[in-house]
């Protein structure tokens, strides 16, 4: 107890740092989330290649490809090009005709290894261009002139075009902005790099300070074990919070920029697969909370848990290597399979293992506390 503060103030002061740790959770997980999927560039290539590899996300891509090429590489010049003198009225018609086939010849193109590797290096080169920038690091594809900071990805369209035999000049006939992508305003370029630096600086110190949080929490609460069952139950719930905020904000975008069924199941599935990262950071939440949730239940005084600690506690007292042995190997077998963002690195492996550790600890210590010591063998020797 800590001398000279007052019950109620005490117990305020518990309630506002678990609701402090609470608030930062949330907000951590998807600053956390942020700094994984758009600041780094493994996660960004790998979500790249899986929207490619999804059939709604690839067919509008298909469809915004070939109408790029129809707006600016004029298909009928080049059938009037390639036709007989006798056969150049047909261009019109057949470059009209040709608009179905050619999408559809773009998705085939785009499912072939060598594109995908093609569509992988270009997200991997652009996304370290772009962190170039973010990071005041100005490189080649990148430029901030005339107002605006703009990433180039006319290789990819030209390559494209090119495969679909719209002719080998089709470089020097496409327009000068085709393929540029404008990333933001060159006045919005400070802020953006304030934000890389402030969601860099915060990933890990928000971590700490909900560890805090709750820690203080549960080390002034009267009943500390009923406190880390909140802790638990508060991740848990913030779990699912974010896979609601998910599902929900998911919905208002699909509807906001979708007209169509087909561009409907494009960009939800854009937003489920750019997304995947904020759904292994709740379903990780929801993991700790369980298993924090399940560990006060075992050493709480309901008859199901004492009966249980009646049973492993033979083994905790008597054979403690067993015991240590035995979540040792389970956890080593957690890490390789790796359900959660936090067994992914060497960091996340030790400090989640040391609070397993801690946590095993102490329930081998009040296991311990209720069978007592090992009795004396009093049979008499054998001779």
């Amino acid at each position: 107890m800590i001398h000279g503060v007052r019950p109620r103030t005490r117990s305020i002061l518990v309630w506002a740092l678990f609701a402090l740790g609470t608030l930062v959770v949330l907000v951590g997980s998807l600053t956390v989330w942020v700094k994984r999927q758009a600041l780094d560039t493994d996660s960004w290539v790998n979500t790249s290649s899986n929207l490619l590899e999804n059939d709604q996300v690839r067919e509008a891509l298909s469809v915004y490809i070939v109408d790029q090429l129809y707006a600016n590489a004029d298909p009928q010049e080049v059938l009037e090009e390639r036709l007989p003198t006798n056969l150049q009225g047909l261009a019109g018609p057949l470059a009209g005709a040709l608009r179905q086939p050619a999408i559809e010849g773009v998705d085939r193109f785009l499912q072939r290894p060598r594109v995908q590797e093609l569509w992988e290096n270009v997200n991997r080169i652009a996304h370290e261009e772009l962190l170039a920038v973010l990071n005041d690091e100005t490189r080649g594809n990148i430029t901030t002139g005339d107002g605006t900071v703009t990433l180039n990805l006319r290789t990819l369209v030209v390559n494209i075009g090119n495969e679909l035999g719209f002719g080998e000049t089709l470089d020097s006939r496409l327009p000068e902005d085709v393929g540029q992508i404008q990333i933001l305003q060159s006045d919005q370029l400070e802020a953006a790099q304030t934000g890389v630096k402030l969601i860099k600086w915060m990933s890990w110190l928000v971590i700490v300070i909900a560890l805090a949080c709750y820690a203080a929490a549960i080390w002034l609460a009267r009943g500390r074990r009923a406190m880390l069952r909140n802790v638990g139950a508060a991740l848990l719930i913030v779990g699912i919070l974010l896979l609601v905020i998910r599902r929900a904000v998911g919905n208002y975008i699909v509807d906001a920029l979708a007209s169509g069924e087909p561009v409907r199941g494009a960009v939800d599935s854009t937003w489920l697969i750019g997304t995947s990262l904020l759904r292994e950071v709740a379903w990780a939440l929801v993991i700790y909370g369980l298993v924090i949730l399940l560990g006060t239940w075992l050493a709480g005084p309901s008859r199901y848990a004492t009966r249980a600690r009646g049973f492993i506690g033979p083994t905790l007292r008597d054979r403690p290597g067993l015991a240590w042995g035995a979540l040792a190997v389970v956890y080593l077998l957690l890490v390789l399979w790796a359900p959660v963002p936090a067994l992914r690195n060497w960091v996340g492996v030790l400090i989640l293992g040391g609070l397993v550790a801690l946590g095993f600890e102490a329930f081998r210590r009040v296991t311990l506390g209720e069978i007592g010591p090992r009795e004396a063998d009093t049979s008499p020797a054998s001779v």
